[in-house]
């Protein structure tokens, strides 16, 4: 995240009082945030919550994400409980906020492109590639990016059987080399200026074997169906988990995490208050929300794969007709092709077949104008027709 670690006290008379290290704001921010906003010590937080408790003072709270210290400072105050009020409009982006989503894509799909043709490159020339180094050249690619502020969390670098275990992350300790015959799993995001990205791509090295092709396969179907989705004005995500499940559960298996969580606008790379999974979750999926599609399948000491793509919601228009009440879907916005070599084409229905072809296509089209000749002749191998 590139927020600082900061609390603040919000006022009916909408002063605020903002704990934070000092060190972090610039005379410009000060300047910015103007005299209604007062800025303390973050070691004062606690002190200024005991003042409120001491004054019996009225405040509200979301109980569901406040950490416990803070209600216990607060004894003696009358606590409301209820949903966090700025979440929803800080989830649901606005036009500009969009369009640099859509800008931050394009460049990181740029970098996701330039190592993945790296990655091939490399491993066809025999050299061993270890899961630290994979991450190391990855952010190199994507440090070279305008706007680029840093990565949105640690990548998951997960070769072989370390890819079944869901937040992995390599260290000196258990860092491998990616072997042939073998699952790689790369799940990565960056911080930019006018966004912020997430995105994991499972990659065979070599000729993959028939389960994990037919694992990977169920896997983009449930993918595909969620990106797909079109879903009527006050759907909860809850009601679309099962979109991304029901491929994997033809063969009784299943994944046990969420199949999406909100992402911020050079915010939090988790934000709420929206996620896609199976437990319950009343907030309606709204427009201008940016979600994950990430299903995936772990098996144990052996492989993991997930597939994951950035969504945003939007309206549909026009509305088909005869519709009865107002629609949604999703726009992609994640540039990264999605390896052909472990699809089993056979699986696929043909308008999800098209979908990969489209998806594909719309990926060559808008990466290739800024990729140098080499890349932009490995993105053309990667993104051509299934057969």
């Amino acid at each position: 995240t590139p927020l600082p670690l900061a609390f603040a006290i919000l006022h009916t008379d909408a002063r605020v009082d903002l704990f934070l290290d000092q060190r972090k704001l610039t005379s410009a921010v000060i300047l910015h945030l103007g005299q209604r906003v007062r800025i303390f010590p973050r070691e004062a937080f606690a002190s200024a919550l005991a003042t409120l408790g001491r004054q019996g003072a009225r405040v509200y709270l979301d109980m569901a994400a406040i950490p416990m210290a803070v209600v216990d400072r607060l004894s003696g105050a009358h606590v409301i409980s209820g949903p966090n009020p700025c979440a929803l409009f800080q989830a649901c982006k606005n036009a500009v906020e969009l369009d640099g989503m859509r800008a931050a894509h394009r460049r990181d799909g740029v970098a996701l492109v330039r190592f993945l043709g790296w990655l091939e490159r490399t491993m066809t020339d025999g050299r061993h590639v270890t899961e630290i180094e994979a991450a190391d050249r990855l952010e190199a690619f994507r440090r070279e990016g305008t706007h680029f502020r840093g990565l949105s969390f640690a990548t998951i670098s997960a070769a072989g059987p370390n890819g079944a275990i869901v937040h992995y992350r390599a260290t000196p300790a258990t860092d491998c080399s990616l072997q042939a015959g073998s699952l790689y799993l790369v799940d990565s995001g960056a911080q930019y200026l006018d966004g912020t990205t997430d995105v994991t791509r499972t990659i065979a090295i070599g000729p993959p074997a028939a389960e994990p092709q037919r694992r990977f396969t169920q896997v983009l179907k449930g993918h595909i169906a969620l990106a797909m989705a079109v879903f009527p004005v006050g759907t909860t995500g809850s009601q679309l988990d099962v979109l991304a499940r029901q491929a994997l559960w033809v063969d009784g298996v299943d994944y046990d995490h969420g199949t999406s969580h909100g992402v911020g606008c050079y915010l939090n790379v988790h934000e709420g208050p929206q996620r896609i999974a199976s437990s319950g979750n009343a907030i309606e999926i709204t427009p201008g929300m940016v979600v994950s599609d990430e299903p995936g399948y772990y098996k144990a000491g052996a492989y993991g794969i997930r597939i994951e793509s950035l969504l945003a919601v939007r309206p549909v228009v026009p509305s088909p007709a005869g519709a009865e009440r107002p629609l949604l879907d999703f726009e992609v916005l994640t540039l990264a092709p999605i390896d052909r070599v472990l699809i089993e084409t056979v699986l696929l229905s043909p308008p999800e077949r098209a979908w990969v072809d489209a998806y594909h296509a719309w990926v060559r089209d808008t990466l290739t104008p800024l990729l140098e000749p080499d890349d932009t002749a490995w993105l053309a191998r990667a993104t051509a027709p299934l057969t």
